[in-house]
């Protein structure tokens, strides 16, 4: 018999994936189904890659599946005895119907757990700047659904101190029409808010009287909430959300998916919204045996110069299958950059030489200042390569050998994520490129058409160079040629073009 699953109602939170619980988040990456909403982010269901994904979202006069279609899948994947995480936005139990749910997995006899979530209303208090509580304004909150005005007393509900509507946006004029008939000041200051807690986040604020015309004029779609009461004044002098210095900006990361994250997460900390295009992924090589030849004879080398943080990674993880290990190494190190020094320190290894700019020509002047006469040097590197350092050292008398450690492919996936960034009605603020490889292969994939009018972020000359090769312009260049260099040279691009 078929051990019973289990089904858990994840509040996903306002939008923000960040805003996430803890438990909702080790939920999603146990999880071997997730239905979810359509306020779902991407990133939180990118946690759960390999559960089944279905969609039940509802939009206004668009319900993809009735509510009881959605218990009804619930109960029947739980007792195929999966793990089940009912993924909604915001809370389940504020206006998410996970009451609803929770009776027909009691009446099923289906084991359930709930899990908290952020909901919209805090998160709009949060972002926006508006606390719905304070000292010398209100003590009352008030959560009212807006979506059929004429079923709510608003003689009563529409004198609470803060007032917020969910699912009000559509009925606005009637509602702000009937709150005035019923005694609300008109001039009450009242805002809306749409996409609460993402880089997209939008705010229209006015009073009671003339947000509707205000919502109506920019045009404002769902999802929104709307926030009524003198808390909403306090908006100019708290909002710190919207005043971050890359808010509104859409920037593309190009890197690989395993690297993305420290560039992504420092540019989602300022603001930004940050779409994952990953252009490149690493392979090992495809014939080993060069490196493997030189892993056998590593004691031999007097210098290995480590070029990128990649090249440590599959240089070590070849010298872990290899009957050998560091023990062999008696080189001196090498690193291009902090990032592959740091690489290498984290597994007890000193750096003996950083060149003071993180290209391969200030390697080479760094370098010329030795005696490099018959040195053996490995150079354990990508398949594709500038020939800049090998070609000098040969110069400079040194024995050099040059392996591929591995090779860079373009990931699966990126070509949908590129066609998604093609159609979409708005083109990205910026592009970021790490290296050349991620250049060349966003053309492959999204062509030079998506980069006219848009600010391209480059993190070093070499980079710049193989962009301004295929006719593209960059609006920045990091100085120094770091993640955090880039981050920087963004910041400064941003406000100048501001």
């Amino acid at each position: 018999m078929t051990k019973v699953g289990k089904v858990y109602l994840v509040g996903g939170g306002p939008g923000d994936p960040d805003l996430v619980t803890v438990k909702g988040r080790s939920l999603l990456e146990q999880a071997q189904v997730v239905v979810y909403d359509n306020l779902a982010s991407r990133e939180l269901l990118a946690l759960a890659p390999n559960a089944l994904h279905i969609y039940v979202g509802k939009k206004k006069s668009d319900h993809a599946m009735p509510q009881e279609e959605i218990s009804r899948l619930l109960v029947e994947h739980a007792l195929l005895g999966k793990l089940v995480v009912r993924l909604k936005g915001g809370d389940p139990f504020i206006f998410g119907r996970g009451g609803e749910e929770m009776e027909a997995l009691v009446d099923a006899g289906v084991p359930y757990e709930v899990v908290p979530g952020v909901t919209a209303a805090l998160g709009i208090a949060a972002y926006t700047g508006v606390p719905l509580t304070h000292r010398d304004h209100t003590s009352v909150v008030s959560f009212v659904t807006g979506h059929a005005p004429h079923q709510i007393d608003w003689s009563k509900v529409g004198h609470a101190e803060t007032l917020v509507l969910y699912m009000g946006l559509s009925n606005l004029a009637d509602i702000s029409q009937r709150m005035i008939s019923a005694g609300r000041n008109p001039d009450t200051p009242a805002m809306a808010v749409r996409w609460a807690t993402r880089a997209t986040q939008q705010t229209i604020t006015g009073t009671l009287a003339t947000l509707p015309e205000l919502v109506e004029k920019v045009q404002m779609k769902p999802p929104a909430t709307i926030v009524i009461g003198e808390v909403v004044g306090l908006r100019e002098k708290l909002n710190w959300f919207e005043k971050l210095p890359l808010f509104g900006k859409q920037i593309v990361v190009t890197r690989a998916a395993a690297q993305a994250g420290t560039l992504g997460n420092r540019l989602h900390e300022l603001g930004a919204e940050v779409v994952e295009l990953p252009v490149i992924a690493f392979a090992p090589p495809l014939d080993p045996t060069p490196l493997n030849l030189a892993i056998a004879n590593l004691a031999e080398y007097d210098w290995l110069i480590f070029t990128s943080t990649n090249g440590v990674r599959y240089f070590l993880d070849l010298l872990d299958q290899s009957p050998y290990d560091l023990r062999g190494l008696r080189a001196k190190l090498c690193a291009i950059g902090p990032a592959t020094a740091k690489e290498l320190e984290a597994l007890h290894l000193k750096v003996d030489l950083i060149p003071e700019e993180y290209v391969g020509e200030s390697l080479v002047e760094a370098m010329s200042k030795l005696d490099l006469t018959r040195k053996r040097i490995l150079i354990p590197r990508a398949a594709v390569a500038r020939d800049v350092v090998p070609d000098a050292l040969l110069r400079l008398g040194a024995i050099v050998d040059v392996v591929e450690t591995y090779r860079t492919v373009v990931p699966a996936g990126s070509e949908a994520i590129a066609k998604q960034l093609l159609s979409a009605a708005r083109k990205p603020d910026w592009v970021t490129f790490t290296s050349s490889s991620t250049v060349k292969n966003f053309l492959v994939l999204a062509g030079a058409e998506l980069l006219s009018d848009v600010n391209i972020a480059s993190i070093g000359p070499v980079t710049s160079a193989t962009a301004r090769m295929h006719g593209l312009t960059v609006t920045v260049e990091a100085e120094p040629h770091t993640i955090e260099g880039l981050v920087d040279a963004i910041l400064l691009g941003a406000s100048t073009l501001h």
